[in-house]
């Protein structure tokens, strides 16, 4: 398919998991995506080479979010990668899904996690939006990674599913703002995903998890970006301020 072939993508986290499946989905459908990582560079080039081998077109983009002049970087990555593999510097695509985890109990939560999970996950996605409208044309699309922990309850993580709340709020005010531009904001919540994380090599561990879902299995990454692709293609315009269940029925009691 080329579906979204002339478009221009950027893909937040793209290195690894949820990431790294939705810029190579984006990629087969025809778009310049532009890979954006942390810190690990040799696992977004193998994404951007995964994207070549199978005849797309990608560059790899570096940037520390959560950091002051985060958006600055990234977007001076952005620009400049655009020029180079295309060209062309307007933005049609944008999924904000880079993010961190918190992992500690409820009462383990200090001020200085706190406030790194909503610099990165909740902070850096509204300012790389209105970074990327500047230049983003009409009928672009951004979708925005959240959680199914905004819906169901995980007291360790009661600080990112907060984060992820907020990001959600993106959507629902972006998308009737952008409307009259033609510009859809969504929201996708997966639910367990096999991120490559150790937990998923344990069988009873995936077991306990495959059962949280309507279809007996956790998630994989490409699950979450086929959703993705569909909503930044032309076939979701009639789509925007919706949150979108990803969790493969585990949000269903």
């Amino acid at each position: 398919m080329n579906r979204l072939t002339n478009k221009t993508a950027l893909v937040t986290g793209a290195s690894r998991g949820i990431g790294r499946a939705i810029a190579e989905r984006l990629g087969r459908d025809g778009a310049l995506v532009a890979v954006h990582y942390s810190t690990n560079s040799e696992a977004a080039e193998q994404t951007v080479k995964t994207i070549v081998a199978a005849g797309g077109r990608a560059f790899a983009v570096q940037a520390e979010l959560g950091v002051p002049g985060d958006v600055e970087v990234l977007f001076d990555g952005v620009q400049a990668g655009l020029k180079e593999h295309g060209g062309r510097v307007e933005l049609d695509i944008l999924v904000n899904n880079a993010g961190i985890m918190g992992g500690v109990a409820p009462e383990d939560v200090t001020p200085e996690l706190f406030d790194r999970l909503m610099a990165v996950n909740a902070k850096a996605p509204l300012f790389i939006l209105m970074r990327a409208l500047s230049v983003m044309p009409d009928g672009g699309r951004v979708i925005n990674i959240s959680s199914g922990l905004t819906r169901v309850s995980n007291a360790q993580e009661v600080a990112y599913a907060m984060t992820k709340g907020a990001v959600e709020m993106i959507a629902l005010h972006y998308a009737k703002h952008l409307g009259s531009r033609g510009i859809t904001v969504n929201s996708v919540a997966p639910g367990v995903t096999n991120n490559g994380s150790e937990i998923f090599n344990n069988p009873d561990a995936v077991a306990f998890m495959s059962n949280l879902s309507a279809f007996g299995r956790v998630g994989e990454p490409t699950d979450i970006g086929d959703v993705v692709a569909f909503l930044a293609s032309d076939d979701a315009r009639w789509i925007t301020g919706a949150f979108i269940d990803a969790s493969g029925g585990s949000l269903l009691g």
